[in-house]
């Protein structure tokens, strides 16, 4: 069950509010009818926190995936590129005798 207050509904019932959102019922605020915030147990932040984190990486990982196709990411093949490089940067830079 979902309550809505208004801001000087729930600083006249904030305890009230409070066990509410603790025995898990939703408690959202309001300002002028316009949701403006809403009491959730600390537990519930870092869960949502994660999820929402998840999913904005899920987000923006797919929306690169196209340009990685066909592309080798392998670990091994990343650490050739690596070898390869640092070759010619030595035959590059370093004096040659």
């Amino acid at each position: 069950m979902t309550i809505h207050v208004n801001i000087g509904e729930a600083k006249t019932r904030f305890s009230e509010l409070c066990a509410a959102a603790l025995r898990g019922e939703e408690v959202v605020v309001q300002n002028a009818g316009v949701p403006k915030l809403k009491l959730v147990p600390i537990d519930d932040i870092g869960k949502l926190q994660r999820e929402d984190v998840a999913r904005r990486r899920v987000a923006a990982i797919g929306m690169f995936k196209a340009d990685f196709e066909g592309f080798d990411l392998s670990l091994a093949a990343l650490n050739g590129d690596a070898a390869e490089t640092d070759r010619r940067l030595r035959q590059k830079f370093e004096p040659h005798s």
